[in-house]
């Protein structure tokens, strides 16, 4: 079973795109954000500019994920719960009246929609990953059974590695 489906790769890689320019936009241009949504720009930019650097962060993440979803696929479960954890923040505030209606928008383009195809694609490769594990297993019974010196996971970890465009 291939670790991704093409639709899934590709959603990872848009989501990687989109949060680097968001993030990029929290870092360089967050007066026009602030503008944007009607909100009063704080007197210390830091906050603001240090969340853009994690989105950026996780942008990186989301690209890992898509070259290797197996090894990387902790990041995209970090990635959900972020996007989980900031639409119900962001939820809260605009109830409360502290933030306008207007940013559930944004939060619905940046957070909200993607977590249902994260939560499929981190089903998938949570399986797949037990499946390899499962494997590798096995792998490991067969040689002690043999009584080799030489396990097959060693062998396995020491194929060379080759270049992919």
């Amino acid at each position: 079973m291939t670790p991704l489906l093409p639709w899934m790769r590709y959603l990872l890689r848009f989501v990687a795109v989109y949060n680097v320019l968001a993030g990029i936009t929290m870092l360089a241009f967050y007066h026009e954000s602030f503008k944007f949504l009607g909100v009063p720009k704080p007197a210390m930019n830091l906050p603001i500019q240090l969340n853009g650097a994690l989105v950026i962060l996780f942008g990186v993440g989301y690209w890992l994920t898509q070259r290797d979803p197996l090894d990387n696929r902790n990041l995209l479960r970090l990635g959900m719960w972020s996007k989980a954890l900031g639409s119900t923040l962001g939820t809260y505030y605009v109830i409360a009246g502290k933030l306008p209606p207007v940013f559930l928008a944004l939060l619905f383009v940046s957070d909200i929609i993607y977590l249902p195809p994260f939560w499929m694609i981190q089903r998938r490769i949570d399986r797949l990953a037990a499946e390899r594990k499962k494997q590798i297993a096995a792998l490991l019974a067969e040689s002690e059974s043999r009584g080799r010196g030489e396990r097959d996971s060693d062998r396995i970890s020491r194929r060379p590695m080759t270049a992919t465009r």
